[in-house]
């Protein structure tokens, strides 16, 4: 079966889209009609009905977590063990085009989160609806989350003026080694669950049902939470060996969200009200480096005992970071370059952000032949103006850390409010 370039795309010469743009006619006839299958309910293969897949064959302790809310699951929701983040470039054509992804989208993800698969008409001579390797897995706590990058505001869809004045252009930052083809993206998908196999299929069915409306521009995988959602959820280690998120916004502090994360009528647009943005970067750790590297070293660069987890000068993790502590010597207890000083809230002006980030391991630089592995840093807030970039400003030129450190993939969204039965995402901006 020969392949061409799909029209009006580059040849394998061309572009990075041009090259994507690439598929087979089996693979055009194979998504023909799956963006109106997934609403049709109709049985799954091998005659068991998607709304009537019985509970008691789902393997696994997982949970659901509820789709639909008056915010999007996966910011404040408790952290899953994994993650798989997928970013797209829309290839629809005009809003209307963009509407019926985000309608395919809404009915997928419901059902998705739900344990369901996703819903179709299926027979002997058609692809089934569901790619399948989720059935009989329990839902473990899957959220789908979806951002809007600033690409989808251009004049494609005619919603430039509703771009909102703090869905920024990220500006560059020092010590950044940004990948284009690991950076930005139309749109975005938070995938997260306690087992990967269940983040893998919702990612891998969105996908399946873009076919023809958006491409993948990247993905990435997730493990190991690297941070904490609340008191009730212990801080976890990163590949640095620390614990991580310790000082984390408490996603059970309402007031705290409300100042820190959720938009309101007053800061943005109301489309967006009860939104929040999302900033992602994928930052390389040289491991190799910091695992060469004195203990002593290791706690002065970061601010906490590697064993204990708590602020130098302190004994318990969770004690509170007191940056005015001396020692002995009359110098600060915790350094002035200490990560843990230079991102505290004190030091940024009283800014705050949620974090929510994942390590990952992605197999080895074949140049350096050094593990390609680090932070897949994601964080949550309601104005990356005045607070992601002048915190990551500080920490780039100021972080004794950073030495350790290359972003090499960056990205911002507008993640807009949660949405009630019936309504789709993005609703209100389209």
């Amino acid at each position: 079966m020969s392949e061409r370039p799909v029209s009006g795309d580059a040849g394998p010469g061309g572009t990075r889209a041009g090259r994507r743009g690439i598929v087979s006619r089996r693979q055009l006839l194979a998504g023909t009609g799956l963006a109106s299958a997934v609403l049709a309910g109709a049985a799954m293969p091998g005659g068991v009905s998607a709304a009537t897949q019985p509970a008691a064959e789902l393997v696994g302790t997982g949970t659901a977590v509820p789709f639909h809310g008056r915010y999007q699951s996966g910011i404040t929701t408790p952290e899953q063990a994994h993650l798989v983040f997928a970013a797209f470039d829309v290839t629809a054509v005009g809003s209307s085009g963009l509407a019926g992804l985000l309608s395919t989208w809404t009915a997928a993800a419901a059902r998705l989160t739900s344990g369901l698969p996703v819903a179709g008409a299926s027979g002997q001579f058609a692809p089934p609806p569901d790619t399948g390797e989720a059935l009989g897995l329990a839902p473990s706590r899957l959220t789908l989350t979806i951002g809007f990058g600033p690409g989808l505001f251009d004049q494609r869809f005619g919603l430039g003026p509703h771009r909102p004045e703090a869905l920024v252009d990220l500006p560059a930052f020092a010590g950044d080694a940004l990948d284009p083809d690991r950076s930005g993206g139309d749109l975005c998908v938070q995938a997260c669950a306690d087992d990967a196999q269940v983040a893998v299929h919702a990612i891998h069915n969105l996908t399946r049902l873009a076919l023809g409306s958006a491409t993948v521009r990247y993905l990435q995988s997730g493990f190991g939470r690297a941070a904490s959602a609340g008191r009730a959820q212990p801080a976890p280690r990163n590949l640095l060996g620390f614990h991580d998120g310790t000082n984390n916004l408490v996603a059970a502090d309402s007031a705290a969200m409300d100042r820190f994360v959720w938009v309101d009528g007053a800061t943005g647009p109301s489309w967006m009200a009860g939104g929040t943005y999302l900033v992602s970067r994928r930052i390389r750790t040289h491991l190799e480096a910091w695992d060469r590297s004195t203990l002593d070293d290791q706690e002065q660069t970061i601010g906490r005992a590697k064993d204990s987890g708590a602020p130098l000068g302190s004994k318990r993790a969770t004690d509170p970071v007191d940056l005015s502590a001396l020692g002995p010597d009359g110098q600060p207890l915790i350094p002035t370059h200490a990560h843990i000083r230079v991102a505290a809230p004190a030091s940024n002006a009283g800014q705050a952000i949620l974090r929510r980030g994942y390590s990952f391991i992605d197999g080895i630089d074949p140049v350096t032949g050094e593990l390609d592995a680090g932070l897949f840093f994601i964080c949550f807030q309601k104005d990356p103006r005045k607070q992601f970039v002048p915190i990551q400003q500080a920490l780039s030129e100021r972080d004794a850390l950073v030495q350790y450190l290359e972003p090499t993939g960056s990205a911002i969204f507008a993640c807009p409010p949660g949405i009630t039965a019936g309504q789709t995402w993005g609703q209100g901006l389209l």
